[in-house]
């Protein structure tokens, strides 16, 4: 059963490896709260994960040691488990869907563990995991549905209290729901007066969906790119918990993530990974009334995968105005494209590439589609510019 008792003590063992994440005041975030971060994406290993999966490990037997531990995970919880197993000198399985980033895949690797890729989701590698459990009898480290791993979560919520006393409300990524409930449980037994707020991706929303209809549910599939919340289903603990302890969840867009993503390297200068900046994303997007109030929120990872960091600051900066992409139809004879370029430059927008296509079967034969991406300021100034080329007599087609 979980107890105080018991975060408390998790606090004391972890001492010795994690280290008690800073608090960073982001006054450029919003004007009309007063936003907190904390800042677990710069935690040992890069996110809060190496808390649960420490405190468990620590608390095995010494027969229980020597069998080894096996666990599933995304990424995150694999680097924490193998870290522990490290630290303690046992023998480390951890599966994996075959599409975790490399890095976490590599990562886990560098602490010595042995990972082993499963094809599918987090989901088809908790069941590999179970399956190998049996055969070799090593202890499985759940990560999340367990309530020492949820204790050594819960060590943040202890930390948030401690750093910010008179905290208002504190918004907490969820994916299976182990962090969410060591945090409302440590901050809800100290002090119920704070507000404590879930987040979801939308295309991963299963803990979302399952406190709202007041059962367990399994998605069919997810669609994030916020691997370390990508869950089907969430754990039997957890979701009592998440009922009991949790205000309000609410669910995220992947392109208010990467619009999440984009704000903090620019304003905060963290990387933060999709699943950590999904708090974000919801104090940004006003997915909690949290109007005037003092607010934390927890940015749980920073192990974003470098191949996609590209691809999500494109996303957060058209999402934000700042990247258009649209196609004129042009007359096809000389001058037509400078015509074009200085409308565009006189009203102080950039030309970040440019497609110019003759072959197009919609086109007439002596037409052509210019196809162009631009660096703008915001969404007004991307309708300025549109504005300005169709009175100057251009179609824009799309």
């Amino acid at each position: 059963m979980l107890t105080l008792d018991k975060i408390y003590h998790a606090s004391y063992v972890l001492k010795e490896v994690v280290r008690p994440t800073d608090m960073i005041k982001a006054s450029n975030l919003s004007s009309d709260s007063e936003i907190y971060l904390k800042t677990e994406n710069l935690q040992i290993t890069g996110a809060f994960k190496a808390r649960g999966a420490y405190y468990k490990i620590s608390q095995l037997t010494a027969e229980e040691k020597e069998k080894g531990v096996i666990a599933c995970s995304a990424g995150n919880h694999a680097q924490g488990v193998a870290l522990a197993a490290q630290r303690y000198g046992i023998k480390a399985q951890i599966c994996m869907p075959n599409g975790a980033p490399i890095s976490k895949v590599e990562a886990t690797k560098s602490y010595g563990a042995e990972a082993i890729l499963v094809e599918g989701t987090y989901d088809d590698a908790h069941d590999k995991a179970v399956e190998l459990q049996k055969e070799t009898g090593a202890t499985f480290i759940h990560p999340f549905d367990d309530e020492m791993v949820i204790a050594g979560q819960g060590t943040i919520g202890l930390e948030i209290l401690d750093q910010l006393p008179d905290v208002d409300a504190v918004i907490v990524p969820i994916g299976g729901g182990g962090l969410i409930s060591g945090v409302a449980y440590a901050i809800k037994s100290l002090n119920p007066n704070v507000k404590v707020y879930g987040v979801q991706s939308a295309g991963a929303p299963s803990m979302y969906l399952s406190v709202a209809h007041k059962q367990i549910e399994t998605l069919p599939t997810v669609n994030t790119f916020c691997d370390g919340i990508s869950v089907k289903t969430p754990g039997e603990l957890t979701f009592e918990l998440c009922n009991k302890y949790v205000d309000e969840i609410m669910t995220v867009t992947d392109d208010e993530v990467a619009t999440a993503i984009l704000t903090l390297m620019e304003k905060q200068k963290l990387i933060s990974e999709g699943a950590g900046a999904v708090s974000v994303a919801a104090a940004l997007f006003d997915k909690f009334p949290i109007k005037g109030k003092k607010v934390c929120c927890l940015v749980s990872g920073g192990n974003i995968d470098v191949t996609i960091l590209s691809r999500v600051i494109d996303r957060g900066l058209q999402k934000t105005g700042r990247l258009a992409e649209f196609t004129i139809a042009l007359t096809d004879k000389p001058g037509e494209l400078m015509t074009v370029s200085k409308i565009i430059a006189k009203l102080g927008a950039n030309v970040v590439s440019v497609s110019h296509d003759r072959a197009d079967l919609n086109t007439d034969i002596n037409s052509c589609y210019l196809r162009l991406s631009l660096e703008t300021r915001n969404h007004e100034h991307i309708e300025k510019i549109k504005d300005e080329l169709m009175r100057k007599g251009y179609r824009i087609v799309q």
